[in-house]
């Protein structure tokens, strides 16, 4: 499967980004190896692989959480529409 130039910017206007013409074409060409590998992956044959797809890993360990403070607030809140104080002011939408 080729993605397009043309298909990536249309993405990326859903998704509300700009992108140059040659950041799309960049994109194009990351998107069509990542679905080359993927299509490389499809031929792989499976059928004795079993369910044992986790052997090994450990299960049940969770990281500790650590609380980190950012330094540049003006930097965090930048490109924010609106601001009401230290809140992040947002459209209603339930009335």
């Amino acid at each position: 499967m080729r993605i397009s130039k043309d298909e990536v910017i249309y993405t990326a206007k859903l998704a509300k980004l700009c992108l140059t013409d040659e950041e799309a074409e960049k994109l194009a060409g990351e998107l069509d190896a990542i679905l080359a590998d993927m299509g490389a992956m499809e031929t792989i044959d499976m059928e004795d692989a079993g369910n044992d797809t986790e052997a090994g890993m450990p299960r049940g360990v969770i990281r500790p959480d650590e609380n980190v403070v950012f330094g540049d607030r003006d930097k965090l809140f930048v490109n924010t529409k609106s601001m009401r104080g230290t809140f992040i002011q947002v459209p209603k939408v339930i009335e």
